[in-house]
């Protein structure tokens, strides 16, 4: 046992609400102001990074994670390519650049050129290069810029021929679809009001509406294409079909995917939009039309999915079943070359399999293992397709698929330090608290047989699935004999709507019991050992580690709770916290109140037992779950009596909720996590040969 942490000190003040007749005291609300204004919670910040770095120079593990993670992300990185008039449109990695570069081709294997480099754009790396869309015919670009991890988005437009970026910007941008008008002429994007002075990583993001912006034309002269003031909750997702002559508005409140869709005629001039399905009820996701006849997913009558047609011009449109709910989850649907192509989750793995446009099977697309399908790409009038294939062992590889032949060809296959032969991915499944079987994937060395440090990674919520993908820092954890688990529990989309049902609202209580299910089999089986389980999630994955280690601390040797919602209570008045109210529940609703309280991180953390250690981490541009979540949450571990094991906290700067942040600063956060997870689990950690 280390030498006992002498922490920061941290003011209390005397905060208490009585709500629904009980008393909640909450002394540390004080750290949620914002870190950019506020003196005192700046110094608090520095305060506690100054603690956590003292204590992780001490970790045997930190040099050599760090110089082995460094290694093993040293390899070339591509996305999936997309296909628009005469050019081919990527981003690349060479291995350790901070962020992806767009590239451009004028043919499928032709020699590249750097069409947007990010890594000038700061001196630390933290500017990214966000969400980009070439236009119809490939002459031009739009472009998001991310700084600093922040969910906010400038929008900037690229003459590709050229390279040059033309005069258009577009601010206050977030959570939207870019989609060009079919004659490039200008496109559609969702933003948000322009929040108060210093309010833009705290205001609540209300009052999306969706504009047409015509290049060359100042953002004050854009179009207002659709907003509803009078609901100013609902947010607005615009999408051009393929062919050009349509529209689609998917509305929706929540994170739930219940969807009203509106559509607006663009073949006539001065049409009005008009609401195809109304009300806030289903799914109803476009996988795209032939003339007016249009193809959805859609959860209605079938929780796990399934495809219809619709005819659009119809007065009165009526959806028909063409490929029937599966006993697998239907995730994803498109038309490529004159085909249906859907993609299914089967137990936590992927399928892809082609249809004609009536529905009748024509056989599954050939994958390379078990493993995860990513970024499909392809066209209506075009048999080519590109998708991204990856497994625990199998870097992110992707494909070329002839719809025609039915063929598939490598188009970039990543070469990693490392051999696939020595590790072995295995899927079990274990019964939960009530019975439910649950799935989780094994991954591990094939030598390693005996009890092991394991760590366990875990999500549950928002309906969304996790199956087998390749990491390059995970790979180093096993290289030094350590397991990693995925727990597949409920609340995500594996097994369809019922899933995520069984694991939100009133029955959250089942995710944890999911998770406390998989590490008690874990010991039970002799994947590991009772003081050899670390646990990690990150945002909705970071309340579940808080929720588990406070109800069942003495299963977890150490906890890494990531950017997690630790506040249950007050999750709803920040940024885009009030979403969330899907999964969660409603804070002003004394129902909700009482199953939020019972299992909220910040308000149960329980005097007078073991806990284990605990490394939280945030970011101070986290505009999506407030960094005031771990703050508090931090303060109230370290000012209650748990035990000697440290409980620390590591703030990243210039970062936010994770996507954009630089490769140099993943090492290093990775590095970090792995030797506190190493140190605790007794993983002995030795430098690669």
């Amino acid at each position: 046992m280390t030498a006992p942490i002498t922490y920061p000190e941290t003011r209390r003040v005397e905060v208490v609400e009585e709500q629904f007749g009980q008393k909640v005291a909450d002394p540390y609300r004080w750290l949620e102001n914002d870190v950019r204004s506020d003196k005192e919670v700046a110094a608090w910040v520095e305060a506690q990074n100054k603690v956590t770095n003292a204590y992780l120079a001490t970790l045997p593990g930190r040099q050599v994670f760090k110089n082995r993670i460094k290694q093993l992300f040293d390899y070339e990185r591509y996305g999936v390519p997309q296909h628009k008039g005469t050019r081919y449109f990527y981003s690349h990695n060479s291995g350790l650049q901070n962020q992806a570069v767009l590239w451009v081709r004028d043919s499928l294997n032709g020699p590249g050129r750097v069409l947007i480099d990010p890594n000038g754009w700061a001196k630390d790396g933290a500017t990214a290069l966000s969400e980009w869309v070439p236009s119809h015919d490939g002459n031009r670009l739009v472009y998001g810029i991310q700084d600093g991890g922040t969910d906010w988005r400038t929008i900037k437009v690229l003459d590709v021929a050229t390279g040059k970026t033309l005069d258009d910007e577009v601010k206050w941008v977030k959570f939207s679809n870019l989609s060009w008008a079919r004659d490039g002429s200008g496109f559609y994007y969702s933003r948000f009001p322009e929040p108060a002075q210093g309010q833009a990583f705290q205001a609540l993001n209300e009052n999306q509406a969706i504009y047409f912006h015509c290049i060359g034309t100042p953002q004050s002269a854009d179009t207002l294409i659709y907003a509803t003031p009078a609901t100013p909750k609902r947010g607005h997702f615009a999408q051009v079909t393929d062919d050009g002559n349509w529209l689609v508005i998917t509305t929706s409140e929540g994170t739930d995917d219940r969807y009203e869709i509106t559509l607006l005629d663009l073949k006539t001039p001065g049409a009005k939009p008009r609401t195809l399905i109304k009300g806030l009820e289903n799914n109803w996701s476009l996988a795209g039309n032939v003339g007016s006849k249009f193809y959805w997913t859609t959860n209605k009558g079938a929780p796990r999915m399934k495809l219809v047609a619709m005819d659009v011009a119809a007065a009165d449109p009526v959806a028909t079943d063409v490929v029937a709910e599966d006993k697998a989850t239907l995730q994803s649907a498109g038309i490529v070359g004159g085909q249906l192509l859907l993609g299914y989750m089967v137990d936590a793995r992927d399928e892809l399999r082609r249809f004609s446009l009536d529905g009748k099977p024509i056989g599954p697309v050939a994958l390379p293992g078990i493993g995860s399908v990513a970024g499909f790409t392809g066209d209506p009038d075009r048999t080519e397709a590109f998708y991204a294939y990856t497994s625990f062992n199998a870097p992110t590889t992707v494909y070329r698929y002839d719809m025609k032949t039915g063929q598939a060809t490598a188009w970039a296959t990543p070469k990693v330090a490392f051999d696939p032969a020595r590790y072995s991915v295995e899927q079990r499944f274990f019964s939960s608290k009530d019975g439910t079987k649950v799935p989780m994937f094994i991954v591990k060395r094939k030598d390693v047989t005996g009890p092991a440090p394991t760590l366990m990674w875990g999500y549950g919520g928002f309906n969304v699935p996790y199956g087998p993908a390749f990491s390059a820092a995970r790979l180093a954890w096993m290289e030094q004999g350590g397991v990693f688990v995925l727990a597949n529990i409920r609340g995500g989309g594996e097994y369809g709507k019922a899933w995520h049902d069984g694991g939100r609202l009133a029955n959250k209580q089942n995710v944890f019991d999911d998770f406390i299910g998989a590490g008690e089999y874990l010991i039970a089986q002799g994947i590991t050992k009772k003081d050899g389980l670390a646990i990690q999630g990150g945002s909705n994955g970071g309340l579940l580690v808080g929720a588990v280690v406070n109800q069942r601390p003495d299963l977890f040797a150490a906890a890494l709770p990531a950017v997690g919602v630790m506040d249950m209570l007050r999750f709803d008045r920040w940024t885009a916290g009030r979403y969330w109210v899907d999964d969660y529940g409603y804070p002003s609703k004394e129902a909700d109140w009482k199953i939020l309280r019972a299992y909220s991180p910040y308000h149960n953390i329980a005097s007078g037992k073991t806990y284990p250690a605990i490394l939280a981490t945030t970011a101070d541009t986290d505009d999506r779950v407030v960094p005031g979540h771990t703050f508090k949450y931090t303060a109230a571990l370290q000012a209650t009596d748990i035990g000697p094991r440290p409980h620390l906290v590591r703030i990243e700067t210039r970062a936010g909720h994770g996507s954009g942040k630089p490769t140099d600063k993943v090492i290093e956060e990775t590095s970090d996590l792995y030797a506190f997870a190493a140190k605790w689990t007794g993983l002995e950690v030795k430098p690669v040969q």
